[in-house]
């Protein structure tokens, strides 16, 4: 079934049997890294010759992203990144996850199975006799940390003749479940593919869960994972050894127990709060013993200046063998100047004079500036609570200040949603701590919309309409106000250690789920307000009138808007339920509403760009 891979976590509550919610995990249903870069793919499909390149041809994907390299592809669809698999061979990864280039669902992704993320080369020049032994070779793996692709669903190889101007299909693999990295060897000998200006392209087929209960629920998924692509000569079919010794997964932060800390805080704690190790993990490929030299370095970068810097040592690696080395660090970050600052920590290897050197080397950044948090900053599924029992259902995240502070503002990274399925009011809620669980409720802000983040890795900031006083433990989060699933972002590469917890029918629950639920506090000065990121800020880009109605409301866009098309409105009831979806109209029917307070949102190509409160008279 597909919502069994879909949905990685339902655990119903046990001792509790008479209710019906549930925690539930998904996929992720965008990519807001990705949304909130704003960059328009342009491709090279021409019937020309555009940028074409030599021999060898290789990626293996450990530049950064989160696009390919342009020097080497002409699409932005894939996702680079290293959060997504598992087991990857050198850091970097191409992740297919059927979402386009703006971190989007594509517009035609439905149940049925249907084309989605593409990668394509540039020109190559593969002029060469078939006596040359050429062979095309790639890594890939179903699912990862993502979800595996169905059967239905499968992942592609063509082909480009110059000659007959033609994508040929050439390898095709199934969906499966989710596995370690498997190599493909394909030999390249047709005089049709051996010329200049030969590309070769990966194609994605993938669909939605048909059987999820609710649109909000219908996520991205069938991910596969792409590495280590090589097309040259001279090869032959038992050449599947990588001669490579290569960093795999990525460093995290050196604290103990924060991705991020305000500057306040850490100095209070900063001698056991700095960690006593640099974590690396580096994997020789090869098939005879490496020597790898381990190197460390952390830089100032508001002064420019390497503050620590020292050897791991050299030692032999044993072949197709992960090694896990913890540096030892004797180091504190002596923070005495501004209050925003960071810290680049870079660990790189010295290997073997033929050994690629892009995945070589692996950079982390440190922050510390107003905010707390545990998450890395990428989403690889959804959470949230769902069911009959959860429209006053809460969930909460447990931080600590470590000196009197004022909490000013709340980020929460939202998914996009299926059909924006999940654009309903929440209440952002602060408690103080009972014995190691939410205790009294100290703050409520009430009837605030899900936003997908403006800022970056598309989290919002709520700013709070008063300071709350913070000093020890405190916990944030949110009161639904319907039971529909809200689709928070949630990390699966950090921990939560028992800091999640949610409450139904009176009770306390400490949450079960693996990873950390991509939420995080603001403390400090007064935050200016933005316009747009505020609790209470209404956008206006779409007028209605009379106000209160009656019998007809009616509906008229910014200009910008008016010519454009594609425009949908939603309306809620004040509790968050779903009351109507129309599209393209310029008036409402509002005679069969029942009297009360209704709030109106208008959708332009997936982006929200109006909100409006209205009352129903009766």
């Amino acid at each position: 079934m597909k919502w069994k891979h879909v949905i990685l976590l339902i655990l119903i509550l046990s001792g509790i049997p008479e209710l019906m919610s549930q925690e539930v995990v998904t996929g992720p249903t965008g990519n807001n890294l990705l949304t909130n870069l704003k960059i328009t793919t342009e491709l090279y499909f021409s019937k020309g010759i555009q940028d074409t390149i030599s021999l060898p041809f290789f990626d293996d994907f450990s530049r950064s992203g989160p696009f390919p390299d342009s020097t080497r592809w002409t699409d932005r669809y894939v996702f680079i990144n290293n959060t997504y698999s598992t087991g990857q061979l050198t850091a970097g990864v191409a992740t297919f996850d059927l979402l386009d280039e703006t971190g989007s669902l594509y517009e035609e992704a439905e149940s049925w199975v249907f084309s989605a993320d593409k990668l394509t080369s540039k020109h190559i020049d593969l002029d060469y006799p078939a006596a040359d032994s050429v062979w095309f070779s790639f890594l890939y793996q179903p699912g990862g940390l993502g979800d595996a692709p169905e059967p239905g669903d499968s992942l592609t190889l063509h082909f480009w003749s110059p000659d007959t101007e033609t994508w040929y299909s050439i390898w095709r693999t199934p969906g499966s479940e989710s596995g370690p990295f498997r190599q493909v060897m394909i030999p390249v000998t047709e005089t049709q593919f051996l010329m200049n200006g030969f590309r070769f392209r990966f194609v994605a087929y993938g669909s939605l869960s048909p059987s999820a209960p609710e649109p909000a629920m219908k996520t991205s998924g069938d991910n596969w994972h792409v590495d280590y692509v090589r097309l040259d000569r001279n090869r032959h079919h038992a050449d599947t050894v990588l001669h490579d010794v290569a960093v795999t997964l990525p460093v995290r932060s050196l604290l103990n127990n924060h991705e991020t800390i305000p500057l306040k805080h850490f100095r209070q704690i900063y001698l056991s709060e700095m960690g006593s190790a640099i974590p690396l993990t580096y994997r020789n490929n090869d098939s005879i013993i490496r020597n790898v030299t381990r190197l460390f370095e952390i830089k100032d970068l508001n002064t420019g200046t390497i503050v620590h810097s020292f050897s791991g040592g050299a030692t032999n690696t044993q072949p197709s063998s992960t090694v896990s080395y913890n540096a030892p660090l004797f180091y504190t970050y002596s923070i005495t100047g501004p209050d925003t600052v960071s810290y680049q920590v870079k660990s790189y290897l010295i290997t073997d004079e033929f050994d690629p050197k892009s995945n070589d080397t692996i950079v982390y950044i440190q922050k510390f500036g107003n905010i707390f948090s545990f998450d890395d900053g990428t989403a690889e599924a959804g959470y949230g609570i769902n069911g009959q029992g959860a429209r006053n259902a809460m969930v909460a995240y447990r931080f600590r200040a470590y000196a009197p502070d004022s909490l000013r503002a709340i980020m929460i990274c939202f998914n996009d949603s299926y059909q924006n399925s999940n654009q309903r009011t929440f209440d952002i809620a602060v408690w103080d701590n009972d014995n190691g669980i939410p205790g009294n409720l100290i703050y409520l802000g009430e009837e605030v919309m899900v936003e997908q983040g403006e800022g970056i890795n598309g989290f919002h900031t709520y700013i709070l309409d008063d300071p709350v006083y913070i000093d020890n433990i405190f916990y944030i989060g949110w009161k639904q106000r319907s039971e529909t699933f809200l689709n928070a972002g949630l990390d699966l590469n950090t921990s939560q250690n028992g800091r999640q917890f949610f409450w139904l029918n009176g009770d306390w629950y400490q949450s079960q789920v693996n990873g950390s639920l991509m939420i995080r506090a603001i403390t400090g000065p007064r935050l200016p307000s933005t316009g747009i990121g505020d609790v209470t800020t209404t956008k206006n880009l779409v007028h209605i009138w009379p106000n209160p109605v009656s019998e007809v409301l009616n509906i008229k866009p910014d200009d910008s808007f008016a010519a454009s098309g594609s425009l949908s409105h939603i309306i809620y009831d004040i509790s968050g339920r779903v009351i109507l979806r129309v599209s393209d109209v310029t008036s409402i029917d509002a005679g069969t509403l029942k009297p009360g307070i209704y709030i109106m949102i208008s959708i332009h190509r997936g982006s929200v760009i109006s909100r409006n409160r209205f009352i129903k008279a009766g």
